[in-house]
């Protein structure tokens, strides 16, 4: 899933890290995929019995860990502010950031991806904060625990014959 994108490296060391220290693996992975971590927590809820979690509280942790690190690097975003922006996004695609934001707000958080992009974009582009985490509350519960919904299916649908 991860080949090419990410070096096999991390994605061990990311590995390793959760067999080794479990549900608080699974936060600090959540909480900095906001702002710098490229790995993903689907992989580990996903893989949770293999790595001896509970699926459903793997979500919450990976949850929880995604709102936590969402309004972290909400803040860091307002600190380090416009000038940063620019200089890490390029004036192009800073530009189309902030039309899309000044344009489409609380939904350009909900469908936004990459995750990391629209948590730095709403602290630079200074989103009111309330909305943006009920925004961020609203897209990371969808997708974590629709995701977790559907693995959870196929597991029962693949455990009991089909």
């Amino acid at each position: 899933m991860l080949e090419g994108l990410i070096p096999q490296e991390w994605i061990e060391l990311a590995k390793e890290f959760v067999r080794e220290y479990g549900y608080l693996a699974l936060f600090v992975i959540s909480f900095t995929e906001a702002f710098i971590n490229p790995i993903v927590p689907y992989i580990f809820i996903a893989g949770a019995h293999f790595f001896g979690l509970n699926i459903w509280v793997a979500a919450l942790v990976a949850f929880v860990g995604n709102i936590l690190g969402a309004a972290f690097t909400y803040f860091l975003g307002c600190y380090l502010g416009e000038r940063w922006g620019k200089k890490v996004l390029g004036e192009k695609l800073y530009s189309k950031g902030e039309l899309v934001f000044q344009r489409y707000g609380f939904w350009a958080v909900i469908v936004g991806e990459p995750f990391k992009l629209v948590c730095w974009l709403g602290g630079i582009f200074r989103m009111e904060f309330v909305r943006y985490m009920i925004a961020q509350i609203i897209a990371r519960g969808v997708r974590i625990f629709g995701f977790t919904l559907l693995v959870q299916l196929g597991i029962n649908v693949f455990s009991d014959g089909g």
